[in-house]
């Protein structure tokens, strides 16, 4: 079962996700996108790691190229999140770029082969009407295209509002 959540920022996908992924049987993987960045990011990479440290999660860290993560059959794989990967494709050194959809695409392909159950969080973004420069609205609108293939590919489809999965798509598990 492959299952897309979406959201706004802090809306509870996160804590969602994990308690959706250990109801599945293990292995259980926790791929990590998230470059720690900045002074606050350890902080946040050991608070979430400490919110599932008993849920039984194997955390692979791993920025770009989806494709070729060293990832073995697995229960569930809970992505975290298509948000910071494509910020990671299209703006990192040496990386996709203007290939970002298909690289995305072809990553997420790869890790749905090896895994029974397959958990992508990712954002609602653009919904606010502001204006954005270019790079932002590029960003935007690749991350909007992939949410919808993904939407449109995948059984399961939940908007988090406040923590409470709102089912736009199918049933949860």
């Amino acid at each position: 079962m492959k299952i897309l959540l979406t959201g706004g920022s802090a809306c509870g996908k996160s804590t969602f996700a994990e308690q959706l992924a250990a109801t599945f049987l293990p292995p259980r993987v926790y791929l990590a996108t998230m470059i720690p960045y900045g002074t606050d990011a350890p902080q946040r990479v050991a608070r979430h790691r400490l919110q599932r440290a008993d849920k039984g999660f194997e955390t692979i860290e791993r920025y770009t190229d989806l494709a070729h993560v060293d990832l073995q059959k697995s229960g569930v794989v809970l992505l975290e999140c298509l948000g910071n990967l494509v910020a990671n494709e299209m703006f990192e050194p040496g990386t996709s770029g203007s290939q970002t959809v298909q690289v995305v695409m072809d990553g997420i392909n790869a890790i749905a082969e090896k895994a029974e159950h397959l958990i992508v969080v990712t954002n609602d973004v653009a919904s606010d009407g502001a204006e954005y420069e270019k790079s932002v609205l590029d960003y935007v609108s690749v991350l909007g295209e992939l949410n919808c293939r993904l939407a449109q590919d995948f059984d399961c489809v939940c908007e988090l509002c406040c923590g409470i999965p709102i089912v736009l798509k199918g049933e949860l598990p």
